[in-house]
């Protein structure tokens, strides 16, 4: 069976949602690279006693990395029926992490909260995931 006849025509955005969402966690790494090195914080460290700054740029990462899995699962379940929907939901949230981390990074760790409209496309998924669930049990 051909990927292509499966998929729904608009899956073509998705996919580019995961090469953005790929870009997101190599700034996000990249980020925390540059900050082990700034505040000389060796390998296997995750977080500094003294560097407060660091752990916040730290944190930014591993809460990203936290939730993404999960935020995978419920983004292909929601693309493979409402494709461009999907899309524009995950857009938001990948957007939302830039928002995050950059609040965190001031060091002032309230202020991860400008990245707070993330949930409108997190919890959008979940919501379009629970729907195609419905739909396969016949609900709607």
């Amino acid at each position: 069976m051909d990927m292509l006849t499966v998929l729904p025509s608009g899956f073509g955005y998705v996919i580019f949602i995961y090469l953005y969402s790929w870009i997101m966690l190599g700034y996000l790494a990249m980020k925390v690279g540059g900050a082990r090195k700034k505040y000389d914080v060796k390998y296997p460290a995750m977080y500094s006693d003294k560097e407060p700054v660091f752990n916040c740029i730290q944190r930014a990462h591993q809460n990203t990395l936290e939730v993404y899995p999960q935020w995978l699962v419920f983004q292909t379940i929601a693309a493979l029926v409402y494709p461009l929907s999907a899309s524009v939901l995950g857009a938001i949230w990948v957007t939302s992490r830039f928002s995050y981390a950059w609040g965190y990074y001031t060091g002032d760790p309230a202020k991860r909260m400008k990245g707070a409209y993330g949930y409108i496309g997190y919890l959008g998924v979940i919501i379009l995931s629970i729907c195609v669930a419905l739909q396969l049990f016949g609900v709607f």
